[in-house]
């Protein structure tokens, strides 16, 4: 009995171990640092190391609207040691509108967390008090009115294009590398309008006029707030953030932090950070997730051919 249960034993097969990172895991960022795509990786960062039990460290490579971080993240070694933050709807429409450097077949998705509708603010002491103020004066002074986005291709310049393209109106756009720098250049004068997204605004409110939001109907944080769409302007645009691997990381590892990043969403603590930045905690699983930025790739291509956004 003893030589058969030791048979038996060595027969079978030892239960895999869930995979776990040898060293620390970096999170790569495409914008400055204190952004709200920055706050949110660092949540995230926080709370993988709670469950994974190692180091997950944020690196800031801003750059061509997120693109450089994204580019490192889709030639990186495919070990589970390097992830990237996502933006929506940057993610698939950089490489529509250049030669990019990456593209949505080159990453894994471990799952989109959060939502953010974009947003158009201005000093509170700008004289524009509504959009319908900020459209009057771009109809009688084309391409004077200057407006902070981070970069061609974010959800803050879409919303942007799209306001344009319906009303018929120009306002040139100024490119920095993140929310800090768009806070400062409004702050300070040096542009009429701001892109930052609502939570980026309603968070920090001093001598900020929220003027109108992106979201499909409006925010709990900001009520008070109208939509395009209550405008009479058919525009909706929110920055979608989550995190993605490289495509070729292996089933194991990518199944483990698949599931921990599944647990980060449910997690108090960090569902709590996100709510305190006035975002929206919006977990969407990896096959669903992309899923729908299949479609949404191919409706922004079809919004490429009708308006063009790379200016």
């Amino acid at each position: 009995m003893k030589r058969r249960l030791l048979l038996a034993s060595l027969a079978t097969p030892a239960l895999a171990q869930p995979w776990r990172p040898e060293r620390p895991v970096e999170i790569l960022v495409g914008f400055a640092p204190g952004g709200a795509t920055d706050l949110d990786a660092r949540s995230y960062g926080a709370a993988m190391e709670r469950i994974m039990g190692v180091p997950f460290v944020v690196t800031n490579r801003a750059g061509a609207g997120g693109e450089v971080a994204l580019a490192a993240v889709a030639r990186a070694r495919p070990d589970g040691l390097t992830l990237g933050t996502t933006n929506m709807p940057s993610l698939v429409t950089i490489p529509i509108e250049r030669q990019a450097q990456f593209h949505l077949r080159d990453f894994a998705g471990l799952g989109n967390l959060v939502t953010d509708p974009s947003a158009m603010s201005v000093h509170a002491q700008s004289p524009f008090r509504s959009l319908a103020d900020v459209i009057a004066r771009a109809r009688e002074a084309p391409d004077v009115l200057t407006y902070a986005s981070p970069g061609v291709g974010t959800d803050d310049h879409l919303q942007l294009v799209l306001l344009m393209a319906r009303t018929g109106i120009s306002i040139t756009n100024v490119v920095y590398a993140g929310d800090p720098p768009m806070r400062t250049a409004l702050l300070s004068r040096q542009v009429d309008i701001s892109g930052l997204n609502l939570g980026a605004s309603a968070a920090n409110p001093d001598n900020i006029r929220i003027l109108v939001q992106a979201g499909s109907a409006r925010s709990r944080f900001a009520p008070d707030v109208p939509t395009f769409r209550e405008l009479g302007i058919d525009v909706a645009m929110a920055s979608e953030r989550g995190l993605v691997a490289p495509a070729a990381t292996p089933p194991a590892i990518l199944a483990r932090l698949r599931e921990a990043t599944a647990a980060v969403a449910q997690d108090p603590a960090f569902r709590a950070q996100i709510e305190a930045r006035f975002s929206e905690p919006a977990y969407e699983a990896p096959d669903a997730w992309f899923a729908r930025l299949a479609i949404r790739e191919a409706e922004y291509r079809q919004l490429w051919q009708t308006t063009p956004w790379n200016r």
